[in-house]
């Protein structure tokens, strides 16, 4: 009799424990479903940088002590303007011995050309001479000799005047090369000399007067205020909606209250093969006048929109692979998972549902814990 008693004891908290699990796990779950949409916006996110296309790091194409610097940061300078200069007085003697060479080269030149035509004078006299020796020696009244010496003398004559021609041609060779000498030497004065490349802002200077610049070396960073634009990274799920020419809007990290518009001008051909981003770049239409290198911009690109849509939080879907995945569903007041078929993304983590739905059935926004296939639910009101 006490033995059956013990049992009854032990059976009621076990029954007691059953029942109040079966009406944990019973009893409905409240959740949250999908409700179709009007008027929606399709937009990717991406966060970048403002950047300029055209930048130059510009210095001299020769080395020296810089002399003077005429120009700061954030200065504007036009196309050809100076911007800095080296000590030229080492080049500027360059200059001069190189000029006189080509002063003596064409003396030189002068001089050959004249022997030219003592050589050409001479040469007539000869052929001259020898002409009436010939005739002479046919007639027998000069000797064989004698016109043989006349003979002679002309073609060395002859020899004189060729010889005399090639060194003209030597001498204007070294001429023209002592003009090419000279207007390498000016060219390289003038590299002492450095010039604004187009109508630019200077971003910044990195020397001062004084010190001595290798060939190369940047001076200034200058970019062209008119290429100004935002590039931002893009993931690779959502990069295929991209094209040229989308509209977006551009938030500045310095101006979070304002939104400006931009237009995609290029989409990158390579992708980042660690982080799995796309880069793409925007022009900005109403940007501020004055812009800032490598300042955090943030992007939302529209790539569409829907008259009406039913846009699942993807947080919901189980198995994501870009095109389908499993949710949940509230089908006459039960839970009931389904693989559906998706399409466009936005950018607030949500993706539209392309496929059908079955008859009746909603879409749960975001499973609870608990949910299983044909436990009760119910829909609660939206917040």
């Amino acid at each position: 009799m006490m033995r059956r008693r013990y049992w009854i004891y032990a059976a009621v908290p076990a029954l007691a424990l059953g029942a109040g699990g079966f009406i944990l796990t019973e009893r409905p779950l409240f959740v949250q479903v999908v409700r179709p949409e009007t008027d929606v916006a399709l937009r990717i996110y991406g966060l970048g940088t403002v950047e300029a296309r055209v930048l130059s790091r510009v210095g001299f194409e020769v080395g020296g002590a810089l002399r003077s610097l005429s120009v700061d940061a954030g200065d504007t300078v036009t196309k050809g303007q100076d911007l800095a200069s080296l000590d030229p007085a080492e080049q500027q003697a360059r200059v001069a011995r190189a000029e006189a060479g080509a002063k003596a080269a064409t003396a030189a030149v002068a001089k050959a050309e004249a022997a030219v035509e003592r050589a050409r004078a001479m040469l007539a006299e000869r052929d001259a001479a020898n002409r009436r020796q010939q005739d002479l020696a046919r007639q027998d009244v000069a000797t064989v000799q004698r016109a043989e010496e006349a003979q002679r003398d002309a073609d060395i004559a002859r020899a004189d005047l060729a010889v005399a021609l090639a060194d003209v041609e030597v001498i204007r060779a070294q001429a023209a090369d002592a003009g090419a000498t000279l207007r390498l030497e000016q060219t390289l004065l003038a590299q002492h000399r450095l010039t604004a490349p187009y109508d630019a802002v200077v971003i910044a200077r990195h020397a001062e007067a004084g010190a001595v610049v290798q060939a190369g070396e940047p001076i200034f960073t200058l970019v062209d205020p008119k290429t100004i634009w935002i590039q931002a990274y893009i993931d690779e799920e959502r990069a295929g909606q991209l094209a040229l020419g989308q509209m977006g809007t551009i938030r500045l990290r310095s101006q979070p209250q304002a939104e400006f518009r931009g237009t995609i001008a290029r989409i990158g051909l390579e992708s980042d093969r660690v982080n799995e981003e796309r880069r793409i770049w925007l022009t900005c239409s109403d940007c501020p006048p004055q812009m800032f290198l490598g300042e955090q911009a943030e992007v939302r690109i529209t790539t569409g929109a829907r008259d009406s849509a039913l846009m699942v939080p993807e947080l919901a879907i189980s198995g994501f692979d870009g095109h389908h995945g499993r949710v949940w569903l509230v089908k006459d007041g039960k839970l009931a998972a389904a693989h559906l078929t998706f399409g466009a993304r936005d950018d607030r983590g949500r993706v539209e549902v392309t496929g059908p739905l079955p008859e009746g059935a909603e879409i749960v926004a975001m499973p609870p814990k608990g949910v299983s296939e044909g436990r009760r639910a119910r829909v609660k009101a939206a917040p």
